[in-house]
């Protein structure tokens, strides 16, 4: 049987993993958002205390490998909010254990 912390252990690894080769701007935001959940890229830049553009490259960066996602804010249509992929997807499949 897995347990939530198991799920949230490979889910570490397999992000580890991923974005081993990235740089390390884009390791930095993934982290953020592993800790912190979903967020805006403003938000990204403050608790990573990143400038807005390189967020914005390693967002890409991490989208390009499908790692991160995004959609819009239901609050403000002109923002996006961001968030993990491989979290969500591994938290999943422990769940149907």
């Amino acid at each position: 049987m897995t347990t939530q912390g198991d799920a949230r252990s490979e889910s570490s690894t397999e992000l580890r993993d991923t974005i081993q080769d990235l740089p390390p701007s884009a390791k930095l935001v993934a982290l953020v958002l592993e800790h912190d959940g979903t967020l805006s890229q403003q938000e990204i830049a403050t608790e990573s205390f990143l400038p807005e553009r390189t967020v914005r490259l390693g967002l890409e960066q991490l989208q390009q490998v499908d790692v991160v996602e995004s959609r819009t804010s239901l609050r403000d249509a002109r923002k996006r909010l961001y968030s993990l992929t491989l979290e969500s997807a591994t938290e999943t499949d422990a769940a149907s254990n």
